[in-house]
């Protein structure tokens, strides 16, 4: 699997930078039907990806204690961490 995993939701692109992860599993409590823990014990994108609040996504992308989830706004700001 890459390093990276990008997806575009709710208006904003979501980074998953794998290589960071550290599995906290805070992500898939605050948003469980974006993010899921795979087999090696890294947080992944879910199959159906749907759009959800933005605020509810910002929050699961910021509660990540390394980082490892990045938010980028339409302008391509990076809006979190």
């Amino acid at each position: 699997m890459e390093d990276f995993e990008e997806r575009r939701i709710s208006g904003l692109t979501i980074r998953i930078d794998r290589r960071t992860c550290i599995c906290s599993d805070n992500c898939t409590k605050i948003a469980l039907e974006i993010f899921e823990i795979d087999d090696e014990s890294i947080v992944t994108f879910s199959d159906a990806c749907p759009d959800i609040n933005r605020d509810r996504l910002l929050e699961a992308c910021s509660i990540c204690p390394v980082d490892a989830l990045i938010a980028i706004d339409e302008d391509g700001n990076q809006i979190v961490p």
